[in-house]
């Protein structure tokens, strides 16, 4: 059974830094891509970065090209997303997704949230001074 875990959001001042972890466990990271996504009140989930299965390759929104850095620790099963520069517009809750059917990290780009069928519970991040 695939499970997400999500952890590290907190509240933090502009300018500001927090890496948050995805935890996978029921499946290898090897074989998944894994996607972070985030959602403001009242506005979509919108993609924000993505590591492929296999060769680690990675995407980034435009809105956070430069200030954010996906990585994973294939011993540890676990994906990280490290938000440098936080802005108040990254306040959103931010949730790890994966899907058997996506392994690349391009695909975030093309396939939305609905795409993705394995969900995190999510952990908020608030920007704010």
């Amino acid at each position: 059974q695939v499970q997400l875990v999500e952890s590290g959001g907190g509240l933090v001042q502009p300018g500001g830094s927090l890496r948050l972890s995805c935890a996978a466990s029921g499946f290898t990271l090897d074989y998944y891509a894994i996607g972070w996504f985030r959602q403001a009140p009242g506005k979509e989930r919108e993609g924000v970065s993505c590591i492929s299965s296999s060769d680690g390759s990675t995407y980034y929104a435009d809105s956070v090209k430069g200030r954010f850095t996906i990585s994973r620790d294939n011993a540890k099963n676990t994906v990280y997303l490290q938000m440098n520069s936080l802005k108040p517009e990254d306040t959103a809750v931010y949730y790890c997704a994966t899907d058997p059917h996506i392994t690349t990290a391009q695909a975030m780009g093309v396939m939305p949230a609905p795409y993705w069928g394995s969900w995190g519970q999510g952990t908020q991040v608030t920007v704010s001074s």
